[in-house]
């Protein structure tokens, strides 16, 4: 099944769908966007995530003309029009729209709406039953006063270099550090150690983006009575670590068992991390089944 997408209220195939060469999302970069993914054809946490894709918009004064309600419609009509989907990956892209080239937020009309959904891409058994390599690459992330990393924007530039590099080594993901030298986050997802019982996830003030799915594994722990805080990481407490993993939205917990070429722990996904990853699908499964009974 090719990709639909709704493109400012008309839902197109994947070789119809377009945005004018105008649109400042395109020429300049401004816009912001979200991406989900579904249990059962139904979009997962879909309120946290639009709450921080007008918390991003908001950070570029960039109106949301919609409630959640409307865009959530707008969501299950683009999804319907995949009916051959078993499960699909859900890209909400939202710009400054059509105008003339100027920084001025008011040179444009009104913003632009794209919704992406195509297949959900599948990451190999392999990845969960033996866990993945990352490599900590040179590439700094984003100074906060520079260009938050927190507004979760078009503006990709830093993570695609930083993963470009994880690429050329073989790697499964990129870790970054801050302009602090300390640990912040992949580039596109959050990382998560385990020490003597403990998940540590480098704090927002790092400069990282605040991960839906990051935030969900701190209520798993609560479930689980795994404690799961935020802490300052270097280099060091990687090595040091008896168990790493990494969350996204599309891959859930994917365990980390190599950094660099460095074995992290006995070199295969450990209790905790095993533990984590049951109960989020557990989970997952739950709350999805309670939405769709409500809807």
């Amino acid at each position: 099944m090719s990709a639909v997408a709704y493109v400012n209220g008309t839902i197109l195939g994947e070789r119809e769908a377009m945005v004018s060469v105008f649109d400042h999302g395109f020429v300049f970069g401004e816009g912001v966007y979200e991406v989900l993914r579904t249990y059962g054809r139904q979009p997962f946490l879909f309120e946290p995530h639009v709450r921080r894709l007008r918390e991003s918009a908001a950070r570029i004064a960039l109106d949301v003309p919609f409630t959640d309600e409307a865009l959530l419609d707008r969501v299950r009509a683009t999804l319907a029009a995949a009916p051959d989907l078993e499960e699909a990956y859900i890209r909400i892209v939202l710009t400054r729209g059509v105008g003339e080239f100027s920084y001025d937020p008011h040179s444009c009309a009104s913003p632009t709406l794209v919704i992406i959904v195509k297949a959900l891409g599948v990451t190999a058994p392999s990845a969960y039953e033996q866990g993945v390599e990352i490599r900590l690459v040179g590439v700094t992330r984003n100074h906060p006063q520079s260009l938050n990393p927190r507004i979760k924007s078009n503006n990709l530039l830093n993570n695609a270099l930083a993963m470009q590099e994880a690429i050329r080594h073989g790697a499964f993901e990129a870790l970054m550090k801050n302009y602090r030298g300390e640990i912040c986050e992949c580039s596109q997802s959050n990382f998560f150690i385990v020490k003597d019982g403990v998940a540590t996830t480098p704090p927002i003030e790092a400069g990282l983006l605040a991960g839906i799915t990051r935030a969900f594994v701190f209520d798993l722990g609560l479930e689980t009575d795994i404690p799961v805080r935020e802490g300052l990481l270097r280099e060091d407490d990687v090595w040091q670590a008896d168990e790493a993993f990494i969350t996204s939205t599309t891959r859930e917990i994917v365990p980390v068992v190599r950094v660099s070429g460095r074995v992290i722990g006995p070199g295969s996904p450990g209790p905790i991390t095993r533990r984590l990853m049951e109960v989020y699908r557990a989970c997952a499964a739950r709350l999805v089944s309670a939405g769709a009974a409500a809807h």
